[in-house]
């Protein structure tokens, strides 16, 4: 079992963990304590696959845990990603991978990012130092990558219903491998997840759900008291005993049976805990120290040969970055790393370093905007799904902790609460990642929409978000929210733009409102005191010509500028429009560039279906495609796009300056000049 060294203890008093984010690096005597350069991995280096693990002695697990762990820390040192999730399960995937047949036997993990020390143990070690980089491995689990990711995850609380769809197809083939989902404290707080074990429950279908107790410690284990006690419960003799006790009641009177039956069952939960997972139809296990592997592997040896059918909650208790001290004591747990975060550079190494930016991202300008309306208005209330820190209310609930609720991995939780607080007068702002709002879209719908309550809807990570790929990426947004009615939704241009868009949404009171904006830094402009209240569907001119006419809806609009010049450059007069409003349009300002430009192009970093066919279906219903109008919309293909850096992504999505230049060009016939546009 992996604890830190002594220094290291002495040196936790000191040590401040956010500078691993301000600063990237952590003290040269930690790195050395933990990962001395390349990290010795002996035993690790005879493990190509799990079964190769699995011809290991038992003794020699904790140090497979060991060098896993450091092979771990010394992999996303080099690409960043999700650290203290793969960390708190080291010991977990070990045992796992030693004690159950894999992939024969199905491994499910939740989420996905906690899934790194799996992929190392199971073929992919060679190419571990490549994930979330263009062409490497996903940092979730991918069916398409490796058999052993037998569901691909990277949202949450998915597990227990897909194992369980797992458990009865096998059931249906009449074959007797086992299923195991490995869900999270933090995911198992979703809906999803407790539909999907009432479900399981009620069946006799083999299951095992494994929770991994990270962080709201619903039990903690009790040492060697409470290894003992799963063990015992957990073994075939008990559960034997367990079954021929309950043959035996069935000879008595319903009403004696069933009071045998609740007795055994609520004895041994006020033992060992569990008595929700319990009236769930789960057989419980647990709480288990998940750090001590001579005590998980004889449970889950007991789960995987028990004769026993339903299904089981085995409940493990581990320390999201555990092993690691700087992640240890990080108020996050170093959830997510940037890379190189624990390279140690030479004097002449950092001198040569380009000084880090001073641009605030946009996730920090809604923030500190929110926090200026908040000021000037009490009824105004923040709202996330258990991502504070990534959407920025962290800094918001410093200011005002009492009007800030973190609701947990809930979405759906989330928009209907915050339909409630408007119907008692506040001014929710629901703040979620576009991606994961597809998740409430119901509640979006039913609760919010068809009431036309006025709940604002801030949707960070717009568009395409880099090394989290496609499962994270913003696309879908302008096309599921454009097709309702009563709702506005803006997208911000620059930063300037996004503190007018959160002040426009704290004023309107009548309706349902949306701003989208993207990960990553702004453009450097100046920002206000306070943002400005915007113009209901109203958009603003940049620059006016006479030939092109570039509509924008979003960041895209610096990539407008690059092009306008070079088509000015060739001639070809341009205006640029930013729009503000994918919803309602500015059709007066549509209108008017439509009848005096000959080409009109639209630009969005989202789907098909949103703002550029939005535009062509009121053009058309007014017959202006009658008339000669060459128009192009451009937004994001109709493919998945995979994780590279943002400039790659947009590159392939074909939204760049020299891909609207190439189709102003093709728009006009000049081909040949779009091709060699393009090549360049």
């Amino acid at each position: 079992m992996t604890t830190p060294p002594k220094d290291m203890a002495k040196a936790k008093s000191n040590h401040d963990p956010m500078n691993i984010f301000k600063e990237c690096e952590i003290d040269a005597d930690q790195v050395k304590t933990l990962v001395p350069g390349k990290p010795m991995t002996p035993l690790l280096d005879q493990i190509k696959l799990p079964e190769d693990l699995r011809k290991l002695k038992p003794e020699q697990l904790p140090q497979v845990a060991d060098e896993l762990r450091a092979e771990t820390i010394d992999a996303v040192s080099v690409t960043g990603g999700h650290l203290g999730a793969g960390l708190g399960v080291v010991e977990l995937t070990t045992a796992l991978h030693y004690v159950f047949n894999t992939p024969e036997d199905i491994l499910i993990w939740d989420v996905g990012h906690q899934a790194y020390p799996h992929k190392i143990l199971t073929g992919r070690r060679d190419r571990i130092r490549t994930l979330r980089m263009g062409g490497g491995l996903s940092g979730f689990t991918r069916r398409s990558e490796s058999e052993y990711d037998a569901f691909g995850a990277a949202h949450s609380s998915t597990s227990i219903s897909a194992a369980f769809g797992y458990a009865i197809g096998r059931d249906f083939k009449r074959k007797k491998n086992n299923v195991i989902a490995i869900i999270g404290d933090g995911s198992i707080s979703a809906g999803m997840a407790y539909e999907a074990m009432n479900n399981a429950g009620a069946s006799n279908s083999r299951l095992i759900v494994i929770l991994n107790d990270n962080d709201m410690s619903i039990a903690p284990p009790t040492g060697a008291m409470s290894a003992y006690l799963s063990r015992i419960v957990s073994s075939k003799e008990y559960r034997s005993l367990r079954h021929i006790a309950k043959e035996f009641a069935n000879l008595f009177p319903r009403r004696i049976k069933e009071a045998a039956h609740k007795a055994e069952r609520y004895a041994r939960g006020m033992v060992t805990g569990g008595t929700l997972f319990e009236e769930l139809g789960f057989y419980y296990v647990g709480p288990i120290d998940g750090h001590n592997l001579e005590h998980l592997v004889p449970v889950l040896e007991n789960v995987r040969d028990d004769p026993q059918g339903g299904p089981v909650l085995i409940h493990v208790v581990t320390q999201k970055g555990h092993g690691y001290a700087p992640a240890e004591q990080s108020a996050d747990k170093l959830h997510a790393v940037a890379p190189k975060f624990n390279v140690i550079k030479s004097p002449a190494e950092k001198a040569q370093e380009k000084p880090k930016t001073s641009i605030p991202t946009y996730t920090k300008v809604y923030a500190e905007a929110l926090i200026k309306e908040a000021e000037h208005d009490n009824r105004i209330l923040a709202i996330s799904a258990a991502m504070p820190s990534g959407t920025g209310l962290d800094i918001f609930g410093k200011k005002f902790p009492e009007r800030t609720f973190d609701v947990g991995i809930a979405e759906q939780h989330a928009v209907t609460f915050a339909a409630g607080l408007a119907c008692e007068g506040f001014k929710p702002f629901c703040t979620i990642y576009s991606t994961f709002l597809q998740r409430a879209y119901d509640q979006l719908v039913h609760d919010v929409v068809l009431q036309k309550l006025p709940v604002r809807f801030m949707m960070d990570r717009a568009g395409l978000v880099g090394n989290d790929g496609a499962t994270h990426a913003g696309a879908y947004d302008l096309a599921y929210l454009c097709c309702l009615p009563n709702i506005v939704v803006m997208a911000a241009g620059d930063e300037v733009e996004l503190m007018n868009m959160v002040a426009t949404a704290a004023a309107i009171d009548d309706c349902p409102s949306a701003v989208r904006y993207p990960r990553g830094e702004g453009v450097g402009l100046k920002l206000p005191e306070r943002g400005q209240i915007l113009a209901i569907g109203k958009g603003r001119i940049i620059k006016e010509g006479s030939k092109v006419a570039i509509l924008n809806l979003g960041t895209r609009l610096a990539e407008c500028r690059k092009a306008a010049d070079e088509l000015d450059a060739l001639g070809l007069s341009t205006t640029i429009a930013d729009m503000r409003f994918a919803k309602p349009l500015d059709m007066d300002l549509i209108k008017r560039l439509a009848g005096e430009h000959e080409v009109l192009i639209t630009i969005e970093e989202g789907a098909i279906g949103g703002f550029g066919s939005h535009v062509l279906h009121h053009l058309a219903s007014l017959g202006m495609l009658d008339r000669g109008l060459k128009i192009r919309p451009m937004a994001l293909p109709d493919t998945l796009i995979d994780q590279d850096t943002p400039a790659k992504q947009y590159d392939t999505a074909g939204l760049t300056a020299r891909h609207i230049v190439a189709k102003a060009l093709e728009a006009l016939g000049q081909d040949e000049s779009a091709s060699r546009v393009i090549r360049a």
